[in-house]
């Protein structure tokens, strides 16, 4: 019996032991699990000068960039009534104390009306003021508040460095007020819009540029706007480290017109040509440069006495002025001509360097543009 007794105990005994050992991952987490507590925080010290400074450029320039929405207006077929759909979102800033917002023209493109959503949520019916799709730029206004966020601090794009540091703040798929950093990786990009418009000039950057970004602002390290955001090179639709920025010089000389007159006026010289049907000639006489074929009566070429080409009785030809420079800038082609025009406004006087029956000579013209009247 003694023996029995002492069998059963030692029996209860395993089985005690192998529950405890069963039960004991779950008693030593209950015993952690009582006493946890918080960690002790590290202190982190101050935040490192660049890292101030980006923060800095962020809150300064924020206030003034702006949220876009386009809604448009398609017909039901089965109804024939008007419906409106929204089209699509983007980014702006604020141009002046007069509620002038830039952003790209794709963005507001098609569009039947658009809201402006700023930086502290009040939103605003906006009016298109003026656009200009060969810069991808257009001008909305707002009712703006009196006590509205101020216009964005203007820097200049004529003296950027490939390699200098700059901020973009937009909306990429819609989510507001996103920054991204990077760098200027190229000058005088020149890229073809979805709709065939080349755009020249453009600024090539590495900060992130994705879908909602377009028309927010590239500001560089002083907190001043260099550039508007205006596409991306991409094979899938986002960003691949390739993004272009319309120059802050090219925007604060277009913006104007386009509140003044709703559109951009070039600088021109009144002059037809055509690079294609010139090839011949050009090379025929070993020059290069702009062939006039046709001066247009009255324009600022006529009167600065630019001849055209001609075609003589016998079927000939007779080559007219060729265009190589304007100031001391050489041109080549169409393209050249009307890139280095922009640089100056209507009115302003040029120096043509001209090759005229194969000598070179000079003349001086003073820009025409057929500016609209405001009465």
């Amino acid at each position: 019996m003694h023996g029995f007794s002492l069998s059963r105990w030692l029996f209860w005994a395993a089985i005690a032991f192998l529950l405890f050992l069963a039960a004991r991952p779950w008693f030593e987490h209950w015993l952690i699990s009582f006493n946890a507590e918080p960690r002790v925080v590290t202190a982190r010290g101050d935040l490192a000068a660049d890292e101030l400074a980006t923060i800095e450029i962020f809150e300064l320039v924020s206030q003034s960039v702006v949220y876009i929405s386009t809604i448009s207006e398609i017909a039901l077929p089965w109804t024939r009534n008007l419906a409106e759909v929204r089209r699509g979102t983007g980014s702006g800033f604020i141009w002046d104390d007069q509620g002038h917002l830039v952003t790209n023209y794709h963005v507001v493109a098609g569009a039947s009306r658009a809201q402006v959503r700023l930086a502290d949520q009040r939103t605003y019916a906006a009016n298109l003021i003026g656009a200009s799709q060969e810069h991808d730029l257009a001008v909305l206004r707002i009712a703006l508040p009196v006590a509205g966020p101020s216009p964005v601090t203007i820097g200049t794009s004529e003296d950027l460095r490939v390699g200098q540091k700059v901020f973009a703040i937009g909306n990429p798929f819609g989510l507001d007020y996103s920054l991204t950093t990077g760098v200027v990786s190229a000058l005088d990009r020149t890229i073809v819009s979805e709709d065939g418009t080349e755009i020249r000039r453009l600024i090539q950057t590495d900060a992130a540029i994705n879908p909602g970004n377009s028309g927010g602002p590239l500001i560089d390290s002083a907190g001043r706007l260099i550039g508007v955001n205006t596409a991306i090179f991409s094979p899938t639709g986002g960003f691949s480290g390739i993004g272009f920025s319309v120059p802050v010089d090219t925007v604060n000389r277009v913006i104007p017109q386009l509140i003044a007159y709703g559109r951009y006026i070039r600088p021109r010289l009144g002059i037809f040509a055509d690079d294609d049907a010139s090839q011949a000639v050009l090379k025929e006489l070993g020059v290069s440069g702009v062939l006039v074929l046709r001066v247009e009566v009255g324009s600022p070429a006529d009167r600065a006495g630019l001849r055209a080409t001609r075609l003589t009785s016998g079927g000939g030809i007779i080559p007219g002025d060729i265009i190589q420079s304007v100031n001391g800038r050489a041109v080549t082609d169409m393209g050249d001509l009307i890139e280095i025009l922009e640089d100056f406004q209507i009115g302003e006087q040029v120096r043509l360097a001209i090759w005229r029956r194969g000598q070179l000579q000079e003349l001086t013209v003073s820009l025409g543009g057929e500016l609209p009247r405001l009465d």
